[in-house]
């Protein structure tokens, strides 16, 4: 069973290729790790630094760490590709401000991303390249 079945996510996932990345910038500025981690299938990869892939507990725990910053990140579809269920979208994204450590944050980057629309309709993140001209 996929664990998508079971969890009832209060972002609701997209039903449409250019909606992925409304909602995941949603679920991330929402805070909720589980409901960010929804917006990816189960297998899918985050690529947190370039070169450096990660899945599962590891993709987590990045998007976490984003999270733990307490700021708001901004996205701007540039390109959505579309072949049958499968789109390539080209994201110029954005996190600045002060954390709430009292860091400065400035972290900005076109992304790369892939997502897949699943047998339930919804599309979800099967690689999330934030730094993706890298």
């Amino acid at each position: 069973m996929d664990s998508h079945d079971t969890f009832q996510p209060r972002i609701p996932l997209a039903d449409d290729s250019d909606g992925p990345v409304a909602r995941f910038v949603a679920a991330m500025n929402a805070g909720d790790p589980h409901a960010l981690d929804h917006v990816y299938e189960d297998g899918a990869v985050l690529v947190p630094a370039p070169g450096h892939p990660v899945t599962g507990p590891a993709r987590l725990a990045a998007n976490q760490h984003l999270q733990s910053f307490g700021l708001p990140i901004e996205a701007r579809p540039r390109h959505a590709y579309v072949a049958g269920d499968i789109a390539l979208l080209i994201v110029d994204w954005s996190m600045r401000g002060t954390a709430s450590d009292g860091t400065e944050i400035d972290m900005s980057g076109t992304a790369t991303d892939v997502v897949r629309r699943g047998p339930d309709g919804r599309w979800r993140y099967v690689i999330d390249n934030p730094h993706g001209t890298s």
